[in-house]
């Protein structure tokens, strides 16, 4: 794992105001190219899923059936990671559009929107790699680092993470139902019901569209329908599971403990962002497949930054860490990925810790 950055204080206030000057340059940019980008994927989105299920619907043979699966998968995976999740950021609010504000989008997942937005935008996005603050570093099932406590189950880790890909929507859905502290008689039983009766909701209205709306409109043609459903949200789960997961977990993403980050400063802040993400590298429609969160460090550095602008400053903030020694984590997907899968292998395996974590 890669050294944390220590900057002297000038170098680091220099660090932090030419970050904070480089986001207010882009924001006063933003306008007329970044709606017209967001409305190209509703609509793509939108044609992508119809076709798809048109063709499981009304289809015939195994081409088009194929066929409607890739497209109906891929409708899913724009509207969760490049529409849902960054207008969930606030990305879009500037719009005054109703239909992209944060506060009330609710995206095609088993997630419920204020869940994930309480999950992810704050205990995430605030607590990056803090172990037992941040509740996305390894979902409650990874072990990661040798400070988190190791135990025979842990061995099974790497069927764990198999099992965590496959339904990963369901991972994201129940992470801020805190599942674990209930178990553990640190949540009320009413609490632990009002936690899930908003899941049980959402979750009940996805399970009902995909499998039981659809499939019936589709009359005879049900089990095709079914079945091609099915295999569409499996792709992206195990999609939106690897990029997710080799934005914050790969070899040289580094954690930090609650006392390390006590006192932080904006400039702090900026360094764990970047000292905790990882980018991939690779092209246009991968950077679209992937909400560009293949620009995991831009977006932890600018949440709320229309996601196509990170292709275009990535360039500078990489100039930026250069010169100021701060190590900037970039790599193609098969590599980063490869080193996520290596870390969940080795730390599978008992170790002594140096100090333990308890996890909250």
């Amino acid at each position: 794992m890669t050294a944390k950055t220590i900057l002297d204080t000038d170098s680091l206030r220099a660090f932090e105001a030419e970050l904070s000057a480089l986001r207010a340059e882009v924001m006063a940019k933003v306008g007329a190219d970044d709606a017209a980008h967001i409305r190209r994927m509703q609509r793509l989105a939108q044609v992508s899923a119809i076709s798809g299920r048109g063709l499981l619907m009304f289809g015939w043979g195994p081409i088009s059936w194929i066929s409607g699966v890739i497209s109906l998968a891929m409708a899913k995976i724009l509207e969760n990671m490049e529409i849902g999740h960054n207008v969930m950021h606030g990305q879009y609010d500037w719009m005054n559009d109703p239909g992209l504000n944060s506060q009330t989008y609710e995206w095609d997942i088993v997630c419920d929107g204020e869940h994930w937005r309480h999950s992810h935008n704050v205990e995430h996005h605030d607590h990056t790699n803090i172990i037992g603050k941040d509740h996305d570093y390894g979902y409650g099932m990874l072990r990661l680092i040798e400070e988190q406590r190791w135990s025979p189950a842990t061995l099974l880790q790497p069927l764990w993470y198999l099992l965590l890909a496959i339904n990963f929507q369901w991972g994201v859905a129940v992470n801020d139902i805190k599942i674990g502290r209930f178990l553990k008689g640190r949540m009320s039983r009413q609490e632990f019901r009002e936690r899930m009766r908003p899941f049980l909701r959402k979750a009940g209205r996805q399970l009902f569209k995909d499998y039981v709306l659809f499939p019936a409109i589709a009359l005879w043609q049900w089990p095709r329908v079914l079945l091609g459903n099915l295999l569409a949200n499996l792709i992206r789960n195990l999609w939106t599971n690897a990029i997710i997961i080799c934005g914050h977990f790969t070899e040289h993403a580094q954690t930090w403990t609650r006392a390390e980050v006590e006192n932080e400063t904006q400039g702090q802040w900026y360094l764990r962002q970047i000292g905790g993400s990882s980018n991939l590298e690779g092209g246009r429609w991968f950077h679209l497949l992937s909400g560009h969160l293949s620009h995991q460090i831009e977006h932890h550095l600018f949440p709320d930054l229309p996601a196509p602008r990170y292709v275009e400053i990535a360039p500078r903030v990489r100039e930026i860490c250069e010169r100021y020694g701060v190590h900037y984590n970039s790599g193609g997907f098969w590599r980063q990925y490869g080193s996520v899968l290596a870390r969940i292998f080795r730390f599978a395996l008992p170790s002594r810790p140096r100090r333990v974590v308890v996890q909250s």
